[in-house]
């Protein structure tokens, strides 16, 4: 059980870079913007029969949320448009070395501080190793 979420974090991740590829060659044929509304939008319908059939929250409650809590969607939108943007232009890989070292850097720094509500996980040598290697890596895998 304790390898379930890494592992289901992983299928995730591998389902970006399918996801990042089909966009990227979708937007070269419908356009940038387009592909981004067309990839959210198939992902809203796939959404809405999830929830339909298997849903047991309440939609009533985002009323109540904090209003901070509803960016995540529009964060969301400008990371589908900036993929399909680059991925052409730099290949997969590349691109989600990119995304995964912004992903890496603000997350130590979200859980350094604790912002949006995060426990404090300060930010120690090990990690700053770590972000400084993933950083020598999207400079070498970027290097010509």
């Amino acid at each position: 059980m304790k390898l379930l979420f890494p592992l289901l974090a992983m299928l995730g991740g591998a389902a970006v870079a399918f996801q990042v590829q089909i966009n990227g060659s979708l937007g070269k044929r419908t356009g940038v913007l387009e592909a981004s509304f067309i990839s959210f939008g198939i992902g809203t319908l796939a959404l809405f029969f999830i929830v339909l059939f298997f849903g047991k929250g309440n939609f009533m409650a985002v009323s109540a949320v904090p209003k901070w809590q509803l960016f995540g969607g529009l964060l969301g939108a400008f990371y589908v448009i900036v993929t399909i943007l680059i991925v052409p232009k730099l290949g997969v890989a590349p691109t989600l070395i990119a995304v995964i070292a912004g992903q890496i850097l603000l997350g130590a720094i979200i859980d350094h501080f604790g912002l949006f509500g995060g426990e404090v996980k300060p930010i120690d040598l090990k990690k700053s190793a770590a972000i400084l290697l993933l950083f020598f890596s999207l400079y070498l895998f970027n290097h010509k």
